[in-house]
């Protein structure tokens, strides 16, 4: 008999779990709320393809920016004082950075992103036929502050 009534209890049990589970799947999605007045815009996208890391600090500022350069452009020896995350949205770009007395070179195009470490020195020129976007994220730049530093001309010079 205490078999049975077991028996009994434990289905029942299990009869209530499947009707739980099969009221979640089916009525549970229609008690979200739908998005009101909301329209997402994504603007640039880019796989990161060098190495390196940002922390932010509390207290500093992070500043945004969409940067267009023509054919044959180029944004002059500068550096960014919190770095910067780049994503590279339209053309392609070539970063000449200067490291020491050497000056390394590497080209990035649309849909590739990579990071420029705080107090980084480069040069990005445009060598295509169209004119390069880039979308910017600058972190850690002092409140107020300008998000980039020009350097001196000729710090290191590119090979050309």
């Amino acid at each position: 008999m205490k078999r049975a009534v077991r028996w009994a209890l434990l289905s029942v049990g299990l009869a209530s779990v499947v009707t739980a589970v099969t009221v979640a799947v089916t009525v549970a999605p229609s008690w979200a709320t739908p998005p009101s007045g909301l329209t997402n815009v994504p603007l640039a996208r880019g796989t990161n393809t060098s190495h390196g890391t940002i922390p932010l600090q509390f207290g500093t500022d992070v500043a945004m920016a969409k940067i267009t350069v023509d054919p044959g452009g180029s944004s002059g020896w500068h550096s960014h004082p919190g770095g910067a995350i780049v994503v590279v949205q339209q053309g392609s770009i070539t970063v000449h950075q200067s490291a020491g007395s050497q000056c390394q070179t590497t080209t990035y195009s649309a849909g590739q992103a990579f990071i420029e470490r705080p107090g980084e020195v480069d040069d990005v020129t445009n060598a295509g036929t169209v004119p390069y976007v880039l979308f910017v994220t600058f972190p850690r730049v002092p409140q107020g502050d300008s998000p980039r530093t020009d350097q001196p001309d000729g710090r290191v010079r590119p090979a050309v």
